[in-house]
């Protein structure tokens, strides 16, 4: 299936975007994040989900692998489709939303249109599990940059950005020169990904 889509931008409106390749029009739905980055008659890369049902397949767009991953996660938990899902991620940018799981912020979701007090704390619960899961499938031996300084805080921090789709290697150079004794895990979180948008 499609893993992006890359071309000019013909079309932009209330959650989609529509991308021309080589003269076909792919409208994708998409989130408010998304859009702002957005120009009309520039071009632009959007990575896709493709949602195929009997009677419709539709596109899903986003300006980041890591918005993408956050909607996967998101449609990942019983009872959240890909409505909730783009609204919450029209409210939120991504590591708003990453924040808001590890700390288990259901009033951040709620923001949400449409999104209420028992969706947003079953997407906690869900996604908190999954998140922490990551820790397992790290690999040791990518991971030995980060090794030395790596305790609860700087694991958990980890797992949070690996959920996001960063590599090991990405999320080892963010965290070297940051002083995570002294840091919270969401301060960690927040401080990688800046790092990691200025590379």
């Amino acid at each position: 299936m499609f893993y992006y889509l890359n071309g000019t931008i013909t079309i932009l409106d209330a959650g989609l975007a529509v991308v021309d390749c080589g003269g076909v029009g792919y409208g994708c739905h998409t989130t408010n994040y998304t859009l702002s980055k957005l120009q009309l008659g520039k071009e632009a890369r959007l990575f896709t989900y493709c949602n195929i049902k009997e009677d419709a397949f539709d596109i899903y767009g986003f300006a980041t692998r890591e918005e993408l991953n956050c909607f996967e996660l998101l449609l990942s938990v019983s009872g959240v489709g890909p409505k909730a899902a783009l609204a919450i991620l029209s409210t939120v940018t991504p590591d708003q939303f990453t924040l808001a799981v590890m700390t288990q912020d259901s009033k951040t979701l709620t923001m949400a249109p449409g999104v209420g007090k028992k969706v947003a704390q079953r997407i906690l619960l869900e996604l908190k599990d999954k998140i922490a899961g990551k820790q397992l499938e790290l690999n040791g031996a990518s991971m030995s940059d980060v090794a030395p300084m790596r305790g609860g805080k700087t694991a958990e921090a980890t797992a949070a950005l690996a959920s996001l789709g960063y590599s090991q290697t990405e999320i080892g150079a963010a965290l070297k020169g940051l002083d995570v004794e002294n840091m919270s895990v969401e301060e960690i979180v927040r401080q990688s990904l800046r790092a990691m948008v200025r590379q």
